[in-house]
């Protein structure tokens, strides 16, 4: 039965969208990141991201990650600019010990942009940050 079912809440798992400089290209490139700040590995993470909006859609980009050790972050993807007119949303799978966790992070159309960056956890850096 559904009421049996227990999904644990996503907690201390963050998506970051950060705009750094690319040192080979000499370019100012926005990345993707998933940013794990717990205290426990995670393993099998899978990532299955996508653009859309009213008339558009992206094709589905996916990536896996065998093992993202704690307190420690890992890039997924450069994003384009042109992206950020739609909405992105990154659906995480992973698994915390023998628990199996879900979530979906929505970056609605134009919140990707210079005025919204803040510190991002780990990095250092400044980002749009998705927890």
């Amino acid at each position: 039965m559904k009421k049996d079912i227990h999904i644990p809440k996503v907690e201390g798992v963050y998506i970051a969208i950060v705009n750094e400089y690319n040192d080979i290209y000499k370019t100012q490139d926005w990345n993707a990141y998933i940013i794990n700040d717990k205290d426990i590995d995670l393993e099998m993470i899978l990532i299955v991201t996508s653009g859309y909006s009213e008339k558009k859609m992206t094709s589905i980009f996916r990536k896996k990650l065998d093992k993202l050790p704690k307190k420690s972050y890992a890039k997924i993807e450069l994003m384009q600019e042109e992206l950020f007119a739609l909405n992105n949303t990154f659906k995480v799978s992973f698994f915390e010990g023998n628990a199996m966790f879900d979530k979906t992070y929505l970056f609605r159309k134009n919140t990707i942009n210079l005025k919204a960056l803040q510190p991002v956890p780990l990095m250092d850096v400044k980002g749009v940050l998705m927890k």
